[in-house]
Order: C-alpha cells, then structure tokens, then sequence
C-alpha cells in the first residue's frame, strides 16, 4: 500500500524567506503577501535535487504553468555563485526557485542574510 504524498505547512524558515522576498520584490509583489498564509509547499521535488519548492494556495485550484517573477536575488556563498526568486502564475503565488550561477543549485534554500538584489 502506498501513502498519497499531501502538501505540507511551510517550516518557520520558508516563511520568513518567502515574505522578505516578497517585501524586497518587485512593486507588484506584497500584494501577494495576503497568500503566503494560505500557502503549503507540494511535494513535488525537482529533478535535479536542487531545494526549489513550489507552492498550493488553500482554497484555490493549482497554479496554472508558467513563471511570472516577483522578486529575483543574488546569493553568493565564497566562491559559488547562486540566485533564488520567488514567482506567481495566473495570479497564484506558486514557489521559490533555487539556481546554480556557478556551479550547482543549492541544495538548501539560502539565508535571508545572503540574499542581494540583481
């Protein structure tokens, strides 16, 4: 018998990562505060083992595909270079992705120390 894999209530870290990223985002994106308390993480895990998690909103259907950027930032961790952004699509908050500039996307979400804008 298989367990169904269910959304998951965003950890204290991913919540405080998500709002700054979108109080420092784009002006468009702290109207998409009000969503980030309706939001759990799905357990959708990207190929690539990178720490990109992607968002449902309670009370709305998913997310249509597609990628409309809220707030894009720089981490730079010694000498590997990384970026993160947070992105909506149809109007949904949808989740925070994690890429490799040099080298490798993270594997963990960055601080919120680390991040710089663009």
């Amino acid at each position: 018998m298989t367990t169904a894999q269910v959304n998951r209530p965003l950890t204290l870290e991913e919540q405080r990562l998500a709002r700054w990223m979108l109080e420092h985002g784009t002006p468009e994106a702290i109207a998409f505060l009000p969503q980030l308390e309706l939001a759990q993480v799905t357990p959708y895990k990207c190929p690539c083992g990178c720490a990109s998690i992607n968002f449902q909103i309670q009370g709305h259907p998913e997310a249509p595909p597609g990628v409309h950027i809220l707030g894009d930032f720089w981490v730079s961790e010694g000498e590997h270079e990384s970026g993160a952004f947070i992105f909506e699509s149809g109007g949904l908050l949808s989740g925070i992705e994690v890429y490799g500039r040099v080298g490798d996307a993270p594997k963990v979400l960055p601080a919120i120390e680390d991040l710089r804008p663009f």
